[in-house]
């Protein structure tokens, strides 16, 4: 781990695999690192099994396997810790699990007795599989770093997220407002908002179930002002465009959705198309199919980011300015 000059000992020749969760991405940030893609066959038996064949030697070799664990998220999951061992029975020197939606994250403390604590068990099975490091983005729960015994790097997308807003909001910052969809949320976007020079305001709702929350009151003034909702993931939409009708409904202009972690499940593309939600920002962690792209949607790239840090760890430089939001 010495240097010499500018030059960096590498850890091995940079490899890059991908399953199929999100080819896109994977070979977006192969472009970005001017490197093509690992060959690698991911075929399954008529009973539901995976088979992988890595078609080239990764013997010695840094390995970066990008795979998000999104739905299906079982399928997607087994795939990656299938490639893990595959790499690790075929001698690569390292390997890195580039796992930029980590599925099970909401899973990750016991909310009532005989449940479990799922994001911990796939922790686990990534570690005992033989990955040897974990990059990830903007976990649901931060916490879930400490379940590894591995070395994890937990970038955020919030820098990235605010850039677009910069050309208008920076011209009229007193028309903006950036919302917090709970307390939980806060710190995520103070960051948003400290980033744009803008005040935050803050909704207290009540969840009596998974996927289903009632607003209470909101913290923070947003009346006559375009509001700006920050949250890690969009998955039903239920939560956060009732916040958006909420916020319509009592004086804000018109509301903006921005997330990491674009899941959209069931009819949530129908949600995102009420009146109040003017414009639905979130980046390319999970793969958006062509059916559930509409003009609303604004999808940014995490590429050159995760390029950039998978350049950094193969030569031993710091990474420690990618995790910074905030400059």
């Amino acid at each position: 781990m010495s240097s010499k000059g500018n030059k960096y000992i590498q850890r091995g020749e940079l490899k890059l695999l991908t399953g199929n969760s999100n080819i896109k991405l994977a070979e977006s940030v192969a472009k970005n690192l001017g490197i093509e893609l690992t060959k690698a066959d991911i075929n399954k038996f008529k009973d539901g099994e995976i088979s992988i064949k890595i078609n080239e030697s990764i013997r010695g070799k840094d390995v970066f396997i990008v795979q998000p664990t999104s739905n299906p998220t079982n399928d997607n999951l087994m795939e990656l810790l299938i490639m893990i061992d595959a790499c690790k029975r075929a001698s690569a020197g390292y390997i890195n699990a580039v796992i930029p939606y980590y599925g099970y994250a909401r899973q990750d403390r016991k909310t009532r007795g005989r449940e479990p604590i799922t994001a911990k068990l796939v922790a686990n099975l990534l570690t005992v599989s033989g990955a040897d490091r974990v990059i990830t983005m903007d976990l649901h729960a931060g916490q879930i770093q400490g379940y590894f015994d591995i070395p994890v790097d937990h970038f955020s997308a919030i820098r990235l997220l605010s850039t677009h807003f910069q050309s208008f909001a920076f011209d009229k910052p007193e028309e903006f407002v950036v919302v917090s969809p709970d307390l939980g949320g806060v710190r995520r976007a103070r960051e948003f908002a400290d980033y744009l020079k803008l005040p935050i305001a803050i909704i207290e709702k009540r969840r009596p179930m998974p996927n289903v929350s009632e607003v209470m009151s909101v913290i923070g003034d947003f009346k006559g002002k375009h509001a700006i909702i920050v949250d890690d993931m969009i998955d039903t939409a239920g939560t956060i465009t009732n916040a958006a009708d909420y916020l319509v409904e009592n004086g804000a202009k018109d509301v903006y959705l921005v997330a990491t972690h674009g899941v959209f499940s069931g009819d949530a593309i129908t949600k995102l198309q009420k009146p109040s939600v003017k414009e639905v920002v979130i980046t390319d962690t999970i793969a958006l199919p062509e059916e559930k792209k509409i003009d609303k949607i604004t999808q940014l790239s995490i590429a050159p980011l995760l390029a950039e840090a998978i350049n950094r760890i193969n030569t031993y430089e710091s990474i420690s300015g990618l995790f910074t939001v905030i400059e």
